[in-house]
C-alpha cells in the first residue's frame, strides 16, 4: 500500500493528499491540525519509516533546503517528490521554457539550488508557476479589494489550478525521476486574469497602478516574463490539465464558491449539528 509522508502540508500539498486517497502524514511548523512539528525528529523518523512515498513542499531558506539538511539521510528507498517553482528559469523575455532550459540564472538562486539537490536525490521535481484554486485566487483578491492591475506591457506568465497540480504529482510518482513542468496551456498577463476575475464577479476591473508603487518583491515578480511548456509531463506522465486556461479555472472556482439559492438548500433536520 502507498503511504505518503509530506514535508510542509500547505495549500497544494493538502490538495494532493486529498486527491490521492493515500494514507498520509505530514509536517507543519507548529504541528497544528494533527500534523507533526517539522523539528520533532523522533516523530518524523517514525513517519518516514512507514512511508513508501515522500513529498516536500518546503521552500529553501538562507541555509539551503531544510528537509534535505535535516532528514536527507533518511529518504533512501522511497519515491521522492518535490514541489519546485518555474521561477528557477528566471526571466526569458517571454520565451517558452521546458525542462532542458538552464536554471539558476534568475532571482531565485536558493530555489534553483534546492531543485538541483532534490534531482540529485532521485526525486520527481515538479516545477510550478502561479498557483490558484478555491480560497486562493484572483476572485478572492478582487472581492477583498486587494487585486491590482499594473501599468506594464508585454508581461506574460503561466499559472496552474491546484487540482491540476494534484493530478500531475500523483501521476508523476509512477514516472521516472526527473524534472516536470506543470502549468496550464495559456500563458497570459496578470492584468488579463484580474480583469476576467472581476468580470465573473460583475465588478469593474481594478485600476492600473504604476510599477514603481509596488513592493520590491512584487516588482521582482513583474520583472520576469516567461511561458512554461508542459510537453514532457503530457508525454511521460499522460497528464493534461483539467483547466487548460485561466478562464476555465476561474469559472470552476467561481462555481464552487458561489452561494446556492436559498430554495436549493436542503432542510436541516432537528438535532442536526452542522
Amino acid at each position: 500500500m502507498t503511504r505518503l509522508f509530506v514535508f510542509g502540508l500547505g495549500y497544494a500539498a493538502r490538495a494532493i493528499v486529498a486527491a490521492s486517497g493515500w494514507p498520509a502524514l505530514g509536517t507543519t511548523r507548529d504541528g497544528r491540525d494533527g500534523t507533526i512539528r517539522f523539528d520533532d525528529a523522533d516523530a518524523v523518523r517514525a513517519g518516514l519509516a512507514a512511508a513508501t512515498h515522500v513529498l516536500s513542499s518546503v521552500p529553501p531558506d538562507a541555509a539551503g533546503d531544510p528537509v534535505l539538511a535535516r532528514y536527507g539521510a533518511l529518504l533512501g528507498g522511497r519515491r521522492l517528490g518535490y514541489l519546485s517553482s518555474t521561477g528557477v528559469y528566471g526571466d526569458t523575455r517571454g520565451a517558452w521554457v521546458d525542462e532542458c532550459t538552464p536554471i539558476g540564472g534568475g532571482r531565485r538562486g536558493a530555489r534553483a539550488a534546492a531543485d538541483a539537490a532534490w534531482l540529485a536525490h532521485g526525486a520527481r521535481v515538479f516545477r510550478l508557476p502561479g498557483i490558484y484554486g478555491p480560497g486562493r485566487s484572483p476572485l478572492d483578491r478582487v472581492r477583498a479589494g486587494t487585486a491590482h492591475r499594473v501599468d506594464i506591457t508585454g508581461q506574460i506568465f503561466s499559472r496552474i489550478h491546484v487540482a491540476d497540480i494534484a493530478s500531475g504529482v500523483i501521476a508523476g510518482f509512477n514516472a521516472p525521476a526527473g524534472a516536470y513542468n506543470l502549468a496550464d496551456d495559456l500563458p497570459a498577463s496578470q492584468n488579463e486574469v484580474v480583469a476576467y476575475a472581476a468580470a465573473l464577479l460583475g465588478l469593474p476591473p481594478p485600476p492600473l497602478v504604476a510599477l514603481d508603487t509596488l513592493s520590491p518583491a512584487a516588482r521582482g515578480f513583474y520583472a520576469e516574463n516567461r511561458r512554461v511548456a508542459t510537453g514532457k509531463a503530457k508525454r511521460v506522465l499522460g497528464w493534461a490539465p483539467l483547466y487548460p486556461d485561466y478562464r476555465a479555472g476561474l469559472r470552476a472556482v467561481s462555481a464552487m464558491t458561489r452561494p446556492a439559492p436559498a430554495s436549493a438548500a436542503p432542510p436541516i433536520a432537528s438535532g442536526d449539528q452542522r
